[in-house]
Formats: structure tokens, sequence, C-alpha cells
């Protein structure tokens, strides 16, 4: 097993497909076919499953993926401190619902820690990918929610992928509308006065089961209804259609302008709100300080 070899799997886990690894990697696709076909035979694992579609992680290939990133981080350390390398290219990804605390947090990171050359992402995605992304250790943190509804099923997922739930706040059921709705002036709202609005939420692709639904009260039979990908969409649709989502209730005016409001709404229920971690794996130091601005935001979460 060498350094390249370790290279050549998480780069062709990054990119998916050999050819797109083969070009990044500047060496031929027989080639780099070859040497993860050796380093499979030598370590007895299989690292991808050869599908019709193309290539995948397998089960024992996340773990040993997850290990080989750590082995390549510590060896770029030790290069950069005992060989004169300038600054290795920080990197760092969460995955998330749609948050505006989580954005913020992801902000404060790059302010303190973000250097000349650095490749942070943030990925506002589906539930389900949320989990995967963890679990394969494609992103260091998760960010979703826990109910009452929806917990024996995130939970069963959770501890089949050696993850853990860390609880940051707990949020009670509200709305968000645009500032010009006739409901943004109340003090709540019931599901029986959100009726002739448009319900909007996040479609969840593949997964599209109440369980996975990133907004509370999933289950609730509504007689409009449209579901988008993106943040954006959503609000961009909130204002022109006079439609309302169902939300935590925190919102940063700074990050999605006070054209949007949060009504609370006036229905028993609550959403726990919370990270997710690799149990076999402790967060790096860009880990760490995300972890540490997401709890100051937690502690006081921005609200309307």
């Amino acid at each position: 097993m060498t350094l390249a070899q370790l290279k050549y799997v998480v780069t062709v886990a990054k990119a998916g497909t050999m050819t797109e690894a083969a070009k990044e990697l500047f060496i031929s696709q027989p080639s780099l076919t070859k040497s993860i076909k050796e380093l499979e035979k030598e370590m007895h694992v299989r690292i991808f499953e050869r599908t019709n579609k193309g290539i995948v992680v397998s089960k024992d290939g996340e773990e040993f993926l997850a290990y080989a990133r750590q082995v390549l981080e510590q060896a770029e350390l030790l290069e950069e401190k005992y060989m004169n390398k300038s600054a290795r290219k920080q990197e760092f990804c969460v995955s998330t619902q749609h948050y505006s605390f989580a954005v913020n947090a992801f902000v404060d990171l790059i302010k303190e820690y973000g250097n000349e050359k650095y490749d942070f992402s943030l990925r506002e995605t589906q539930t389900y990918e949320i989990i995967e992304d963890v679990a394969s250790l494609k992103s260091e943190i998760g960010i979703l929610y826990k109910n009452c509804f929806n917990e024996a099923v995130i939970d069963k997922l959770l501890k089949s992928n050696d993850l853990c739930f860390e609880r940051l706040f707990v949020a009670r059921p509200h709305i968000f509308v645009s500032s010009g709705s006739p409901l943004a002036g109340r003090k709540s709202v019931t599901m029986e006065e959100l009726k002739p609005y448009p319900y909007l939420s996040f479609e969840q692709g593949e997964h599209n089961a109440f369980y996975f639904s990133e907004e509370i009260f999933s289950m609730v039979e509504r007689p409009k209804n449209i579901r988008v990908r993106d943040r954006a969409t959503l609000f961009n649709l909130l204002i022109g259609l006079n439609g309302y989502t169902v939300c935590s209730g925190v919102i940063d005016e700074n990050l999605n302008s006070s054209d949007i409001v949060a009504v609370p709404l006036d229905e028993e229920g609550e959403m726990e709100i919370g990270i997710l971690l690799h149990k076999k794996f402790h967060p790096s130091k860009l880990g760490d300080a995300y972890l540490k601005a997401l709890r100051k935001y937690a502690t006081n979460p921005l609200s309307p």
C-alpha cells in the first residue's frame, strides 16, 4: 500500500468515475484501475462495487476511505512541517437541511480559518443524502431535525451507519410567509386557516417519504402543494404566490431579507434540531471550529 494508491481511491470516490479521476490524477485509466485492484487485493477489501451505472463505494470501502483520508491528511501535515511546503488547500464539507444558522456558522468558519487556498462545501440537500454523506465521510458534519413522528426511522438509519445525533436546540413549529401575506401580522395561525394558501416544501427525491420530510406535520393533507429543491426558489414562491412553508421559525434577515417573516403555528409539536457525526472518527480542527460556531447560534438562535 502506498500514499499514491490511497490518493487514487479517494480521488475516484470524489470524482465518481474512473475516467474523471484519471484525468484529475494525470494518469491513464488502465493504470488507475490496475493500481486500485492491486490495493484491494493487498488489503483484502473491495473498495468499489462495479455496476451497470458505474462504480459506487462499498460498505467496507466507506470505512477504508475514512482511514485513507486521515492518513493522507497526516502525510500532508508532515510535508508542510518538514519539507517547507506551502500550506495545503483546506477542505471541509457539511451537509444540512435548509437552516440559516448553518449558513451563519459556515461564514464564521471561513472568516476565521479560510487561508489563501481552501475548498469548502455547504450542501443544503435532502434528508437521506445528509445521512449518506456523513456515513461515507463525504461530509464531516450533518444537520437535520427529529421529532416524535420521524425519530424511530431516523434513529434506525443512524444506528446502522454508525452515526450519532447531538441536539443543538428545540424549536416550536412556525410558518414562513411573505411580509406582504395576509398572515404576516398574525400572532399565530391554525392548520385550518392555512388551507387556502399554497404549501411549499423541499422535495426528497427517491426518498420522498413523510419520515424524511424537512417540514414538521408532513403527513397532513393539503389541497395545494408545491415542492422545490432550493431555498431561494422556495422563498421566491412564498413571495410571488402568498404561499407558506412549515419551519422552525429561525431566520436571519441578513441572509434572507425582511421579505420573509415567521409566524407561530398553533399546533402541538416540537423540532429537535441537531448535528450528525460519525462515531468512529473525531472532528478535524475545521470540524471543531464549525461545531463551536453552530453551538453559538444554537444557544441564541436567530429569530425574526
